[in-house]
């Protein structure tokens, strides 16, 4: 099974990339199932209906997000209704939406998405990992689902280290967001669950995170705010993880990041034909 997931999506410059690039991925490497994490593609905070429908349209099967997913009311609305879009799964009950859903893929594989916030320096939501822990339960990699894969969307590494090494052999992807930056620790554990501590963006890399640099640099520089933080206009490029998993195991057996565009350096998987 052939999985992709690209990073945090910032703005219309991270909008464009994915509509520029994933197309042709998908084609090229005849990938099975897509996961995007949408809560910055509007206007960097966020995500609409609209712009969840283009990103699915571009060739995503999944669309997670993070602590920006309320940022625009009406998702609050259509998370409701859309089984494709995912809220963290930590957040109290009677939150809108779903925080996991198992979504068939292309060469019909049951594929378990699941969508967790951390709580060190970003949240005071519920324990991520019993939530996650029982949605396994619930679901189990072999018997009640082919794949699985989360998306950590956490500030501190050592908390989404901690999540791949407690989900190791359990789950087939733990793959970090929320920090922007590409990490370079792609790897798979020992018991055979790819890990990457963070995807990256799908944005403008000529920025801070993905966003202008002005206001970050007035931040930083006079310790006072000088407006919003707006996304950088600049051409976009996509980051993310890709991993072949094992038909029988539903685990791991090759993983490299994916990086297409400019302003960072460009890699592709090698063990795809």
């Amino acid at each position: 099974m052939r999985l992709l997931f690209l990073g945090d999506v910032v703005g219309r410059s991270g909008r464009e990339a994915v509509e520029e690039y994933l197309p042709g991925l998908r084609d090229r490497y005849k990938l099975d199932f897509v996961i995007i994490n949408g809560e910055n593609a509007a206007g960097g905070f966020g995500i609409t209906e609209k712009i969840y429908h283009a990103l699915l349209e571009a060739g995503a099967d999944c669309v997670t997000t993070g602590n920006h997913a309320w940022n625009q009311r009406e998702a609050l609305t259509f998370a409701e209704r859309e089984e494709r879009f995912l809220r963290p799964i930590n957040y109290p009950d009677g939150t809108p939406g779903r925080g996991a859903n198992v979504l068939t893929a292309k060469n019909g594989a049951r594929i378990l998405v699941m969508n967790a916030m951390g709580q060190a320096f970003i949240s005071t939501l519920d324990d991520p990992f019993a939530a996650v822990e029982q949605a396994l339960a619930d679901c189990p990699l072999g018997s009640g689902c082919d794949a699985a894969l989360l998306d950590m969307h956490a500030e501190a590494t050592s908390e989404k280290q901690t999540m791949g090494v407690f989900l190791d052999g359990k789950i087939s992807v733990v793959v970090g967001t929320h920090t922007h930056c590409p990490t370079a620790d792609h790897k798979i554990l020992p018991g055979g669950t790819a890990y990457l501590s963070d995807a990256g963006i799908c944005g403008c890399y000529d920025s801070v995170l993905g966003f202008d640099k002005e206001e970050p640099i007035v931040r930083a520089t006079v310790k006072i705010s000088g407006g919003r933080l707006e996304p950088a206009t600049g051409p976009g490029a996509v980051a993310g993880l890709a991993v072949d998993i094992d038909d029988k195991t539903g685990l791991a057996r090759h993983v490299s990041p994916l990086r297409l565009g400019p302003f960072i350096s460009n890699v592709e998987p090698d063990f795809w034909d």
